[in-house]
């Protein structure tokens, strides 16, 4: 299976250290969280979901330490129904991008208190997986190398801007996500 970030980036995060790490699943997690956040608000039950989801993505930010307690926000995470196995598959829209943002939130706890550049390496695929569909399922559309372009970013050394232009990239999946819903 091709592994869809870059030999460049996944040597850089195997060097750069934990700091480096932490910064670049913060900000993956960043432009997924829309796609998480927005497509299961209210819906019943899921208040305290949305809550960790989103207090999650603000802890990440702290790139400067690892997250004291990322093995029991990855239990946590790993209750949600987006992580649980299903018969049935993954069908419904909605569905399948809520369950690529909890993986890459799972994947980002996972690094961000290990430092393993692995895990992370699987953030940024699962980011890339989505947008990938995100591309396929609407005309024109450029999330794939967008979201290269920001993962680059975060690990040029220079990442000034890197949370404006994560939430605004997070702010664009949603609406095109929310677009194909309404179609």
């Amino acid at each position: 299976m091709q592994k869809l970030v870059e030999g460049a980036l996944t040597e850089a995060l195997r060097d750069g250290g934990g700091e480096a790490i932490r910064l670049y699943v913060a900000a993956c997690v960043e432009r997924m969280a829309p796609l998480f956040v927005g497509l299961r608000a209210g819906k019943p039950g899921r208040e305290a979901d949305l809550d960790f989801y989103a207090e999650s993505v603000r802890d990440l930010w702290h790139a400067d330490r690892p997250l004291a307690d990322a093995a029991e926000g990855v239990r946590r995470l790993e209750r949600f129904p987006e992580l649980q196995p299903n018969e049935e598959g993954i069908t419904d829209v909605a569905d399948t991008y809520g369950f690529f943002a909890a993986l890459c939130l799972r994947y980002a706890l996972l690094s961000h208190g290990s430092g393993n550049a692995d895990d992370a390496v699987s953030c940024g695929h699962a980011a890339l997986t989505a947008m990938g569909m995100l591309d396929r399922n609407v005309p024109g559309a450029r999330f794939l190398a967008e979201e290269h372009r920001l993962q680059s970013l975060s690990l040029s050394g220079d990442a000034s801007g890197l949370w404006d232009a994560s939430v605004a990239a997070g702010r664009e999946r949603f609406r095109a996500v929310s677009g194909s819903l309404t179609r």
